[in-house]
């Protein structure tokens, strides 16, 4: 593999952290156009010494200042800002990691896919707010999105170019969190630190909180729909508390293909970046024997309704998955704050998606700009979910 010209953004997250330990660990030829983050401005001047992107670009526009500061006399452009950030993801890299956490991270996927970039896809929010208008932007500007979701990353490796009605059933894993176990009454109970507690994965505290009440398998569901042509009624969840196998494809024959690996993002990222080829980096190699069982269970809704909403809101489409994503951000937010209970944020988002759903406001234009929509949408969702939330403050 030549010489690639790479963007990052959101470097100073998990994900982005893990990209740029593999592409060193993979001694891979590249230049680095540009490194984004949100607030932390040490790690981010500490990734830019190191790689010597073009540009550097801080979310928060009070810390530029800083972040000039730790740059000087290295020869690296700083910018701050939203805006900063799209403009840095539409440098046209060969190749661009969308790891920015949240809605943040929707302006900045489109541009780059705008531009042909092959978008390697960690940010959720960019498909379940404008899933087909992304994949169609970017095959139309000769680029592609590949999943780095390790159980995407599954299906993606596993998905044989047939056609789509030989495929039964994609089937996602799910760790089951650190609530898996728990009664509804020790989930009510359920503090900030528990639910950030993940038995497999180090992942950031919307995330992780994300995996605590399964909602992060809801949104996945509705992207697995989105990037390979399928119907909600043929994507399914099942527990799987080693996060061995990381997702399976179930074909009309029974047949049915599953992909394997170590719970470790550089593996999935490793396949975005070297696709359709192998990069060698010294990756854990897996120990079936060590690991001695792989077990699998049905997921239970009742304790988990996140699984029910997402599957919900696919099936209505329009704005409702991008809806559904608005009112979780809140109720994230709200419970990591200690403003409402763990299991206030699925009844938040249940309630928000009614209020929507009844006044007719999730209704899709095919018209408008694939951003502004999602945008409108977005921003509609947050405001009722700001009035749902206020019943339930100083619940917690």
């Amino acid at each position: 593999m030549g010489a690639r010209s790479v963007t990052v953004l959101g470097s100073t997250g998990s994900v982005g952290v893990s990209t740029l330990d593999l592409l060193d660990q993979a001694r891979a030829d590249i230049e680095v156009f540009a490194l984004t983050g949100g607030r932390n401005v040490e790690r981010l001047a500490e990734q830019a010494i190191r790689w010597r992107p073009r540009l550097a670009v801080i979310e928060d526009e009070s810390l530029l200042p800083e972040l000039r500061d730790r740059l000087n006399g290295y020869n690296i452009g700083a910018a701050a800002g939203p805006a900063a950030i799209v403009e840095a993801a539409g440098q046209g890299a060969d190749w661009v990691m969308s790891a920015i956490v949240g809605s943040a991270g929707l302006a900045p996927t489109l541009a780059a896919a705008r531009t042909g970039s092959t978008i390697a896809l960690a940010n959720k929010e960019s498909l379940i707010c404008a899933g087909p208008a992304l994949l169609a932007i970017a095959k139309a500007a000769g680029g592609g999105v590949i999943p780095v979701d390790s159980e995407h990353s599954a299906i993606f490796q596993v998905l044989q170019p047939v056609s789509p009605d030989r495929v039964l059933r994609l089937i996602l894993t799910a760790s089951g969190g650190p609530f898996r176990g728990w009664s509804l009454a020790d989930m009510a109970k359920a503090t900030p630190e528990q639910a950030i507690a993940h038995p497999n994965w180090s992942m950031g505290p919307k995330i992780s909180v994300d995996s605590a009440q399964m909602m992060n398998k809801g949104l996945e569901m509705i992207e697995a729909a989105y990037l390979f042509g399928m119907p909600p009624e043929r994507v399914d969840v099942i527990i799987h508390p080693q996060s061995i196998v990381h997702s399976l494809v179930e074909y009309t024959d029974g047949s049915t293909l599953a992909q394997l690996g170590p719970p470790d993002m550089r593996v999935p990222i490793a396949c975005a970046w070297s696709w359709p080829d192998r990069v060698t980096w010294p990756a854990a190699k897996l120990d079936l024997a060590a690991i001695g069982q792989l077990t699998f269970e049905a997921p239970d809704e009742t304790r988990f309704p996140a699984l029910a909403i997402a599957r919900e809101a696919l099936r209505a489409g329009g704005g409702a998955p991008a809806a559904m994503n608005a009112a979780n951000e809140i109720g994230v937010a709200a419970f990591l704050g200690r403003q409402i209970g763990f299991l206030d944020i699925a009844s938040l988002v249940s309630e928000t998606l009614d209020r929507l759903n009844h006044s007719g406001d999730l209704a899709a234009d095919d018209d408008a700009d694939p951003l502004e929509w999602a945008m409108a949408v977005d921003v509609g969702a947050r405001k009722v979910a700001a009035q749902v939330l206020s019943r339930f403050a100083g619940k917690a």
